[in-house]
Protein backbone atom coordinates (compact mmCIF):
# COMPACT_ATOMS: atom_id res chain seq x y z
CA UNK A 1 0.00 0.00 0.00
CA UNK A 2 1.05 3.17 -0.71
CA UNK A 3 1.87 6.35 1.83
CA UNK A 4 -0.88 8.41 0.38
CA UNK A 5 -3.52 5.25 0.59
CA UNK A 6 -2.51 4.03 4.08
CA UNK A 7 -2.79 8.22 4.61
CA UNK A 8 -6.55 7.77 3.27
CA UNK A 9 -7.36 4.66 4.93
CA UNK A 10 -6.49 5.69 8.50
CA UNK A 11 -8.83 9.03 7.69
CA UNK A 12 -11.47 7.07 6.58
CA UNK A 13 -11.55 5.26 9.68
CA UNK A 14 -11.30 8.41 11.49
CA UNK A 15 -14.04 9.76 9.53
CA UNK A 16 -16.03 6.31 10.14
CA UNK A 17 -15.11 6.35 14.12
CA UNK A 18 -16.14 10.09 14.49
CA UNK A 19 -20.01 9.56 12.53
CA UNK A 20 -20.43 6.44 14.87
CA UNK A 21 -19.94 8.30 17.63
CA UNK A 22 -21.91 11.45 17.09
CA UNK A 23 -24.58 9.76 15.23
CA UNK A 24 -26.87 10.70 18.07
CA UNK A 25 -26.02 14.22 18.04
CA UNK A 26 -28.13 14.59 14.80
CA UNK A 27 -31.05 12.58 16.30
CA UNK A 28 -30.37 15.04 19.40
CA UNK A 29 -30.62 18.23 17.18
CA UNK A 30 -32.91 16.95 14.92
CA UNK A 31 -35.88 16.02 17.48
CA UNK A 32 -34.93 19.86 18.79
CA UNK A 33 -35.62 21.44 15.84
CA UNK A 34 -39.06 19.48 14.61
CA UNK A 35 -40.73 20.85 18.08
CA UNK A 36 -40.67 24.33 16.60
CA UNK A 37 -41.79 22.95 13.15
CA UNK A 38 -44.98 22.66 10.95
CA UNK A 39 -46.30 18.81 11.21
CA UNK A 40 -45.83 17.96 7.86
CA UNK A 41 -42.04 18.68 8.11
CA UNK A 42 -40.36 14.45 9.11
CA UNK A 43 -38.10 14.39 11.74
CA UNK A 44 -36.47 11.43 9.51
CA UNK A 45 -35.97 13.88 6.66
CA UNK A 46 -33.89 16.28 9.27
CA UNK A 47 -31.93 13.25 10.78
CA UNK A 48 -31.17 12.04 6.83
CA UNK A 49 -29.59 15.54 5.86
CA UNK A 50 -27.79 15.86 9.57
CA UNK A 51 -26.22 12.89 8.81
CA UNK A 52 -25.09 14.00 5.30
CA UNK A 53 -23.81 16.91 7.76
CA UNK A 54 -22.00 14.65 10.30
CA UNK A 55 -20.26 13.01 7.02
CA UNK A 56 -18.73 16.39 6.07
CA UNK A 57 -18.04 17.40 9.43
CA UNK A 58 -16.25 14.16 9.91
CA UNK A 59 -14.48 14.72 6.37
CA UNK A 60 -13.07 18.25 7.01
CA UNK A 61 -12.50 18.93 10.77
CA UNK A 62 -9.20 19.84 11.51
CA UNK A 63 -8.42 19.39 15.45
CA UNK A 64 -5.28 21.89 15.29
CA UNK A 65 -8.11 24.81 14.78
CA UNK A 66 -8.77 25.20 17.85
CA UNK A 67 -12.91 24.16 18.73
CA UNK A 68 -14.01 20.59 19.44
CA UNK A 69 -15.39 18.26 16.97
CA UNK A 70 -18.89 18.53 18.29
CA UNK A 71 -18.55 22.04 18.16
CA UNK A 72 -17.90 21.87 14.90
CA UNK A 73 -20.59 19.32 13.84
CA UNK A 74 -22.96 20.96 15.63
CA UNK A 75 -22.79 23.48 13.39
CA UNK A 76 -22.72 21.58 10.03
CA UNK A 77 -25.05 19.16 11.38
CA UNK A 78 -27.70 22.26 11.97
CA UNK A 79 -26.53 23.90 9.31
CA UNK A 80 -27.60 20.87 6.59
CA UNK A 81 -30.87 20.48 8.50
CA UNK A 82 -31.62 24.32 7.58
CA UNK A 83 -30.40 23.71 4.32
CA UNK A 84 -32.60 21.09 3.53
CA UNK A 85 -35.60 22.84 5.21
CA UNK A 86 -35.32 25.70 2.75
CA UNK A 87 -34.32 23.81 -0.44
CA UNK A 88 -38.09 22.46 0.58
CA UNK A 89 -39.84 26.20 0.31
CA UNK A 90 -41.54 25.19 3.69
CA UNK A 91 -40.97 29.10 5.16
CA UNK A 92 -43.35 31.64 3.70
CA UNK A 93 -41.19 34.83 2.64
CA UNK A 94 -43.59 37.30 4.18
CA UNK A 95 -42.28 36.16 7.28
CA UNK A 96 -38.12 36.62 6.90
CA UNK A 97 -39.50 40.03 5.70
CA UNK A 98 -41.04 40.93 8.39
CA UNK A 99 -38.41 39.85 10.80
CA UNK A 100 -35.78 41.73 8.74
CA UNK A 101 -38.50 44.46 9.32
CA UNK A 102 -38.97 43.82 12.98
CA UNK A 103 -34.68 43.69 13.13
CA UNK A 104 -34.38 47.27 11.18
CA UNK A 105 -36.80 48.70 13.51
CA UNK A 106 -34.99 47.02 16.73
CA UNK A 107 -31.97 48.58 15.47
CA UNK A 108 -33.68 52.43 14.87
CA UNK A 109 -35.22 52.54 18.23
CA UNK A 110 -32.10 51.25 20.33
CA UNK A 111 -30.07 53.77 18.49
CA UNK A 112 -32.11 56.61 19.15
CA UNK A 113 -33.10 55.75 22.62
CA UNK A 114 -29.21 54.45 23.90
CA UNK A 115 -31.29 51.45 25.81
CA UNK A 116 -32.93 47.86 24.36
CA UNK A 117 -36.00 48.53 22.86
CA UNK A 118 -39.19 47.01 24.27
CA UNK A 119 -42.23 45.47 22.59
CA UNK A 120 -45.02 48.15 22.51
CA UNK A 121 -41.80 50.33 21.11
CA UNK A 122 -40.54 48.51 18.60
CA UNK A 123 -43.95 47.64 17.24
CA UNK A 124 -44.51 51.62 17.30
CA UNK A 125 -41.59 51.83 14.93
CA UNK A 126 -43.09 49.60 12.79
CA UNK A 127 -46.06 50.96 12.63
CA UNK A 128 -48.22 47.84 14.04
CA UNK A 129 -50.35 46.83 16.91
CA UNK A 130 -48.62 45.17 20.04
CA UNK A 131 -51.01 41.69 19.05
CA UNK A 132 -49.44 41.78 15.04
CA UNK A 133 -46.14 41.93 16.65
CA UNK A 134 -46.22 39.12 19.01
CA UNK A 135 -48.15 37.46 15.72
CA UNK A 136 -44.79 37.85 13.94
CA UNK A 137 -43.22 36.51 16.22
CA UNK A 138 -44.97 33.53 17.14
CA UNK A 139 -45.16 32.73 13.23
CA UNK A 140 -41.33 33.27 13.34
CA UNK A 141 -41.20 30.31 15.85
CA UNK A 142 -43.33 28.09 13.85
CA UNK A 143 -42.15 28.45 10.56
CA UNK A 144 -38.64 29.71 11.20
CA UNK A 145 -35.30 28.48 12.53
CA UNK A 146 -34.51 31.56 14.82
CA UNK A 147 -31.14 30.53 16.34
CA UNK A 148 -28.14 31.68 17.11
CA UNK A 149 -26.67 29.67 14.08
CA UNK A 150 -28.88 32.21 12.18
CA UNK A 151 -27.77 34.95 13.91
CA UNK A 152 -24.03 33.49 12.44
CA UNK A 153 -25.55 32.60 9.07
CA UNK A 154 -26.78 36.28 8.38
CA UNK A 155 -23.73 38.20 9.60
CA UNK A 156 -21.96 36.14 6.86
CA UNK A 157 -20.26 34.36 9.36
CA UNK A 158 -21.82 30.81 7.78
CA UNK A 159 -21.17 30.05 4.18
CA UNK A 160 -22.93 27.38 2.10
CA UNK A 161 -19.91 27.92 -0.23
CA UNK A 162 -17.53 24.92 -1.79
CA UNK A 163 -14.62 22.97 -0.28
CA UNK A 164 -12.39 26.20 -0.43
CA UNK A 165 -14.39 28.23 2.08
CA UNK A 166 -14.80 25.05 4.63
CA UNK A 167 -11.39 25.53 5.92
CA UNK A 168 -12.16 29.28 6.84
CA UNK A 169 -15.85 28.81 7.47
CA UNK A 170 -15.41 27.19 11.44
CA UNK A 171 -12.09 30.03 11.73
CA UNK A 172 -14.49 33.02 10.47
CA UNK A 173 -17.08 31.47 12.77
CA UNK A 174 -15.01 31.03 15.99
CA UNK A 175 -13.13 34.20 15.20
CA UNK A 176 -12.04 36.05 18.65
CA UNK A 177 -13.39 39.29 17.72
CA UNK A 178 -16.99 37.99 16.56
CA UNK A 179 -17.28 35.31 19.49
CA UNK A 180 -16.68 38.44 22.04
CA UNK A 181 -19.13 40.57 20.07
CA UNK A 182 -21.65 38.07 20.15
CA UNK A 183 -20.87 37.04 24.08
CA UNK A 184 -21.20 40.91 24.61
CA UNK A 185 -24.63 41.52 23.05
CA UNK A 186 -26.04 38.44 24.92
CA UNK A 187 -25.29 39.53 28.16
CA UNK A 188 -26.94 42.98 26.95
CA UNK A 189 -30.24 41.10 26.67
CA UNK A 190 -33.10 41.78 28.93
CA UNK A 191 -32.58 39.46 31.42
CA UNK A 192 -35.81 37.17 30.39
CA UNK A 193 -34.34 36.63 27.60
CA UNK A 194 -30.68 36.30 28.28
CA UNK A 195 -32.36 32.68 30.79
CA UNK A 196 -34.15 31.79 27.54
CA UNK A 197 -31.09 31.51 25.51
CA UNK A 198 -29.46 30.05 28.12
CA UNK A 199 -31.70 27.77 29.03
CA UNK A 200 -32.27 26.84 25.43
CA UNK A 201 -28.85 26.48 23.91
CA UNK A 202 -26.66 25.88 27.51
CA UNK A 203 -29.37 23.31 29.18
CA UNK A 204 -31.01 22.02 26.20
CA UNK A 205 -34.38 22.57 27.14
CA UNK A 206 -37.14 22.51 24.98
CA UNK A 207 -39.50 25.68 24.51
CA UNK A 208 -42.89 24.16 26.64
CA UNK A 209 -39.74 23.39 29.37
CA UNK A 210 -38.70 26.58 29.17
CA UNK A 211 -42.43 28.08 29.53
CA UNK A 212 -43.03 25.93 32.80
CA UNK A 213 -39.61 27.31 34.26
CA UNK A 214 -40.69 30.87 33.62
CA UNK A 215 -44.47 30.00 34.70
CA UNK A 216 -45.71 31.12 30.85
CA UNK A 217 -47.29 29.60 27.86
CA UNK A 218 -45.17 27.25 25.16
CA UNK A 219 -46.21 29.79 23.12
CA UNK A 220 -44.77 33.29 24.79
CA UNK A 221 -41.94 31.12 25.34
CA UNK A 222 -41.54 30.81 21.68
CA UNK A 223 -42.05 34.85 21.27
CA UNK A 224 -39.46 35.56 23.83
CA UNK A 225 -36.99 33.14 22.04
CA UNK A 226 -37.88 34.97 18.66
CA UNK A 227 -37.56 38.23 19.84
CA UNK A 228 -33.89 37.53 21.48
CA UNK A 229 -32.39 36.67 18.71
CA UNK A 230 -34.23 39.40 16.18
CA UNK A 231 -32.91 41.41 18.64
CA UNK A 232 -29.05 39.91 18.35
CA UNK A 233 -28.95 39.79 14.72
CA UNK A 234 -29.96 43.77 14.86
CA UNK A 235 -26.76 44.07 17.11
CA UNK A 236 -24.54 41.74 14.93
CA UNK A 237 -25.51 43.36 11.83
CA UNK A 238 -22.07 45.00 11.32
CA UNK A 239 -20.77 41.96 10.72
CA UNK A 240 -23.09 41.07 7.71
CA UNK A 241 -20.69 40.85 4.30
CA UNK A 242 -21.06 43.94 2.34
Amino acid sequence: MSGYAAYADVQCGDRDRLVVTYAGLVKKIAYHLIARLPASVDVEDLIQAGMIGLLEAASHFQADKGASFETFASIRIRGAMIDQLRKGGWAPRSVSRQLREMGNAIQRVEHRLGREASSKEVASEMGITIDEYFSILQDASSVQLCSLEQVSNDAGEISDGGESEEGATLSTVLADDFQRDLSKQIERLPDKEKLVLALYYDNGLNLKEIGEVLEVSESRACQIHSQAIVRLKSRMSAWATP
